[in-house]
């Protein structure tokens, strides 16, 4: 074991609520239990304990080490987090660890989070993370697909639409609950900096209903 992952182990735990932790993993609808530390203070820990690490090799062993070594969700939640510190966060081999977590993680807030370290690589390694989102919106897991299709969330005007496009198009007539959620949330983000874009998107692909519902939320119905 790393100082590293001792450290943050040794963080969560002494934060832990185990009252509070019941509840967690009830919400979760989670087999792995939890210590009772909220997200933003496991956060808070990962990145103390990461504190001057200049070397994004060894933030990838520790994530990769708390992950799958992970008897608490929370260890999970600081894996994720050591991947959104410097020179990690910079690092297009922290992808593997990405996929890794997803296709072992299986659920949506680990998805729903590592979605925005895959959103940090695509403003530092836009052609590579555009290739890859694309080949992986068409992958048999969902969680892959779905991770591909929010990759921009946040991202603002620096959304590129054709990779917008590219990743929902192949996904539209899916059935599953989380990729037509996804695929509404990614264009209602985009629609607020390109309200005409996604309009004429949602208009010319025959989105479900809660897709298209979700994507024109807070557009002018009238127009």
């Amino acid at each position: 074991m790393s100082d590293l992952v001792r450290d943050i182990r040794e963080g969560l735990h002494a934060a832990g609520d185990p009252p509070r932790a019941a509840g967690q993993q009830v919400y979760m609808k989670s087999a792995m239990p939890f210590l009772g530390v909220g997200v933003p203070q496991t956060r808070r820990i990962a990145r103390a304990a990461a504190k001057g690490e200049k070397d994004a090799a060894v933030l990838r062993r520790a994530a990769r080490d708390l992950w799958d070594e992970a008897a608490f969700r929370e260890e999970r939640y600081a894996a994720m987090a050591l991947l959104a510190v410097p020179p990690a966060s910079d690092d297009l081999s922290v992808t593997a660890v990405i996929e890794h977590m997803v296709r072992t993680g299986q659920w949506w807030d680990y998805t729903d989070e590592l979605s925005h370290r895959l959103a940090d690589l695509h403003d530092r390694h836009p052609e590579s993370t555009a290739e890859l989102a694309r080949s992986w919106s068409v992958d048999d897991d969902m969680w892959i697909r779905r991770i591909a299709i929010i990759s921009q969330l946040g991202r603002r005007d620096r959304v590129d639409p054709q990779l917008l496009a590219g990743v929902i198009a192949p996904n539209v007539a899916d059935r599953e609950f989380f990729i037509r959620k996804a695929i509404g949330w990614a264009l209602r983000e985009y629609a607020r900096v390109a309200p005409d874009w996604v309009r004429g998107f949602a208009d010319s692909h025959a989105l479900s209903p809660l897709s298209r519902r979700e994507a024109l939320k807070h557009l002018d119905p009238a127009r």
